[in-house]
């Protein structure tokens, strides 16, 4: 499925990969109490918490990005025939992805940027597709900008050391240093701008290295966010961590801050996890903040 608007002058295109009910608060919010989705009912049901379920609404969708000449996709989900046997929803999955995207106007050998937020499984899986017995690079013309710090946390094997959430997984090897070994990859930091539209910005905290992409276009502003934010509940809530941040209070920290940063600029949000219409405005509302959804 997809969903296209602009951004200004900018069309950008949201690809679903799949989506719902899968998550038990307790398993993605271990320190939220079932009184904190009571009370904000209305914000989570019914697309982003099926309360008969008690199950949270969680999607994985990427996006596409048209600006001039270039096609840029941030994140890239899960991937089609990735082995992660440890999460089954996401075992060897079969999508019709890469047909979403040709029909976006995205075919994967004209894609030019690949920018990633950050390296868990689910962000990374269609950077690399299986063929004649390995895994190759889906989008052999772009470039992949992929974020360092997350790059040299894998790469040294922080990742595996006792008491460490590792979110990676396996993917580092088969959608990872795939695209490294293949020579398309560049390592990102922030303060660096991609494809003359997107400017990197730090947000450590749920992975060493995660980043947020921010783009401009006609006085309007939209910000992808990787998953600093997993659930509505966050905004309201930004002291709600997922249990898949490895450093707790620098996450919380970067929450507190993107909200800020978000109201401010009254920049369209665009998480990876939200549920329907999957993306919206945060504007203030007394001491905090509230979600202000945007259809598409």
């Amino acid at each position: 499925m997809m969903q296209s608007r602009m951004i200004g002058d900018i069309k950008v295109t949201r690809i679903l990969e799949y989506a719902g009910p899968t998550h038990d608060p307790a398993f993605l919010f271990p320190d939220m109490d079932r009184s904190v989705l009571d009370e904000y009912r209305g914000l989570m049901a019914p697309h982003h918490w099926v309360p008969h379920m008690n199950k949270l609404i969680v999607t994985i969708q990427f996006w596409v990005v048209h600006v001039g000449s270039e096609i840029i996709v941030v994140d890239t989900g899960v991937g089609n025939f990735k082995p992660r046997a440890a999460i089954p929803r996401m075992n060897m999955l079969n999508t019709l992805v890469r047909e979403w995207m040709t029909a976006a106007g995205a075919p994967p050998e004209k894609v030019t940027h690949v920018v990633i937020t950050h390296l868990h499984s689910d962000h990374v899986g269609w950077n690399t597709t299986w063929q004649d017995g390995r895994w190759v690079p889906t989008f052999p013309n772009a470039r992949y900008h992929l974020p360092k710090d997350d790059f040299v946390f894998c790469r040294e094997g922080k990742n595996k050391e006792p008491g460490v959430i590792d979110v990676f997984g396996d993917s580092f090897f088969d959608s990872v240093m795939p695209v490294v070994d293949a020579g398309l990859a560049e390592m990102m930091e922030p303060g660096q701008e991609i494809a003359d539209c997107l400017v990197v910005e730090p947000a450590p905290g749920h992975s060493p290295g995660q980043v947020t992409f921010r783009v401009r276009s006609g006085g309007e502003e939209g910000i992808f966010c990787g998953d600093i934010l997993h659930s509505p509940v966050q905004i309201v809530r930004p002291d709600i961590n997922s249990g898949y941040c490895i450093w707790e209070d620098t996450a919380r920290k970067t929450r507190l801050e993107f909200l800020n940063r978000a109201a401010d600029r009254e920049a369209l949000i665009m998480p990876v996890h939200f549920g329907e219409p999957h993306c919206g405005f945060i504007r203030r509302e007394g001491d905090g903040f509230r979600f202000e959804p945007s259809h598409w």
